[in-house]
């Protein structure tokens, strides 16, 4: 069948754009681009690109949205989908209050450490093994995410947390980012517990904070970013993980590994099942928590 030379035409006898055309500018139709609002997704083009601390915001993104209630499928969002926030560190913020309150904590009386560590007893010594976790102090798991005894062990996460953590709420709004962070930890101490020596009573945010590594590394992905310097300030970390003794490496691992999961299911999600997909995943996550410490406490009762 012959074809018009203007190319294929739709039933309304008007031609089709090829199926591979980039979608054009929502201010300016006419220009074809690749680029997307971080918050409402719309195609944006050079002109209406809005620098932002993630990507690139449209123009009434950038303005906060109008003066008037915006339809829902327009307001402000961030990247993964969450509501963009005045403040986009508030969590990292608490996070960092609540670690540094438990140091203090712990600091002024050190025998909080017996109630707070992953197996159940500080200073490390041999012991019952069901102790901990294993007697049913699953709150243990949580916990130790947030106990530090040295003044360079919370330094270091801290620094880390504050890092990583701001781009990451930003991106992912408080809520999918809190449930990053928490469920990266988790996964953290349930590989300890299970990998672990029943004699080590490990503690600290490592977990969680090298969750964020993995999620960042997402998020690079995500935003088609140079990844090399993400990848080399892991390299150095993993070799401080293996390489120095009396570090939790089981902890960094499954926090890397379910942070790297989490984010990339948080920021590659299908747009109509975003939700589903996010939080899916981090049920997942929870699921295999949940199954590898019941597993481990079977294997010390």
């Amino acid at each position: 069948m012959d074809q018009s030379p203007d190319g294929p035409q739709g039933p309304d006898g008007q031609a089709t754009p090829p199926a591979h055309s980039l979608p054009g500018c929502y201010r300016h139709p006419d220009r074809e681009t690749g680029i997307r609002c971080t918050r409402c997704e719309r195609p944006i083009c050079p002109d209406c690109m809005v620098n932002a601390s993630v990507g690139f915001h449209c123009p009434d993104c950038a303005r906060g949205g109008g003066t008037g209630p915006a339809p829902a499928a327009s307001r402000p969002r961030t990247l993964a989908g969450g509501a963009v926030a005045a403040d986009p560190r508030l969590v990292t913020k608490i996070l960092i209050g609540i670690n540094v309150a438990v140091f203090i904590a712990v600091r002024a009386r050190s025998s909080l450490l017996g109630d707070l560590v992953l197996i159940g007893q500080w200073p490390p010594a041999p012991y019952m093994p069901t102790e901990g976790v294993a007697e049913g102090e699953w709150y243990r798991l949580v916990t130790s995410m947030f106990t530090h005894q040295e003044f360079w062990h919370i330094g270091f996460n801290m620094l880390g947390l504050w890092w990583l953590g701001g781009p990451l709420e930003a991106a992912l709004g408080r809520a999918r980012y809190l449930t990053l962070y928490l469920a990266s930890g988790l996964a953290g101490s349930a590989l300890t517990y299970l990998l672990a020596a029943p004699t080590t009573a490990s503690l600290g945010a490592s977990g969680a904070v090298f969750g964020l590594f993995g999620a960042t590394g997402a998020l690079v992905r995500r935003l088609n970013a140079d990844m090399r310097p993400v990848i080399a300030l892991l390299v150095i970390n993993l070799i401080f993980t293996f390489g120095w003794h009396n570090i939790a490496w089981q902890a960094h691992i499954g926090g890397l590994v379910a942070g790297a999961v989490i984010g990339y299911a948080m920021l590659h999600a299908p747009r109509e099942r975003r939700t589903l997909v996010q939080y899916g995943t981090c049920a997942v996550v929870l699921v295999a928590v949940v199954g590898l410490t019941l597993l481990r406490t079977l294997q010390l009762t």
